[in-house]
């Protein structure tokens, strides 16, 4: 019996050490081809990805601190909105649309490599992926928000102009500024702490959106029945600052014992041994 990826994708195969890894390129890929992930979407996830070695590959304990503090800012906001991108549509579609159903969320599109093609093509994932309204589409009823230059300044007057808070996964870092200053809180997901985008944002969660998005889903039903003073004291008990600090520290820490180690794959340190003895 093959076994290949359910994908179909026969250089995928589910006995590689790391074909989950391997698998979320291989959905990176295809959204490129399929016109949703722009090429720089492609250096931006293995960037992405170096940084997932750093944390160990696991979500981590100042992760799930923000993934508590972000699912219950949603919960708190009025009007809360999902900026969605290539990278997001390509990795997550139907995180993205759970997750707008239970934060009661609007999702809208924002894209800073922007074409009509790319706009039509993340349209169609998210329905596939069962969504019923997509903000950011009609660019002709579309108002900019200041300070900010690029494409992404363009935003639906429904969605991200009036929302109160904006979780931003995969974002870049003008856009999150120029967000904050224009009054919204925003939740980050980036795997890289030191970025502007985790160091703007209200509540950055340093963690993989393929990990982290069933966990907020998840979260945000566990805390749905807490009264707003219960969801308020979470939030205010949260310290971006002091939480990407502990990330900072932990990626420190993992190196450091990762150096110590010198070869920490138990398959490789045993053919070293070997070659040492042949020696």
């Amino acid at each position: 019996m093959s076994k290949e990826s359910e994908t179909g994708d026969r250089f995928l195969q589910k006995d590689h050490p790391r074909f989950l890894s391997l698998n979320i390129r291989h959905n990176i890929t295809k959204g490129f081809e399929d016109d949703v992930v722009a090429k720089a979407g492609l250096i931006a996830h293995g960037r992405g990805e170096a940084f997932d070695y750093i944390v160990g590959e696991r979500t981590n304990q100042p992760a799930k601190e923000a993934i508590i503090a972000a699912a219950a800012a949603l919960l708190l906001a009025e009007h809360p909105v999902i900026s969605v991108n290539g990278n997001v549509a390509a990795l997550v579609p139907n995180e993205l649309v759970e997750l707008s159903k239970v934060a009661k969320a609007s999702l809208e599109v924002n894209l800073f490599y922007h074409t009509e093609k790319r706009l039509t093509a993340i349209k169609n994932y998210l329905i596939a992926a069962g969504a019923k309204e997509i903000l950011g589409l009609n660019m002709e009823v579309q108002v900019s928000i200041p300070e900010l230059s690029s494409l992404r300044r363009h935003v639906d007057p429904k969605g991200i102009y009036i929302a109160d808070l904006v979780l931003i996964p995969l974002e870049d870092g003008d856009r999150t500024e120029a967000l904050k200053k224009f009054g919204k809180k925003v939740i980050a997901i980036d795997l890289n702490p030191l970025s502007r985008t985790a160091q703007w944002a209200d509540i950055t969660i340093v963690d993989n959106i393929i990990r982290c998005m069933p966990l907020l889903i998840q979260e945000v039903k566990n805390l749905s029945e807490k009264d707003s003073e219960t969801l308020q004291q979470i939030v205010n008990s949260f310290n971006n600052k002091e939480n990407l600090g502990k990330m900072i520290e932990f990626m420190g820490e993992y190196l450091s014992s990762l150096a110590e180690k010198g070869i920490y794959i138990p398959e490789a340190a045993q053919v070293f041994a070997e070659m040492k003895e042949d020696v």
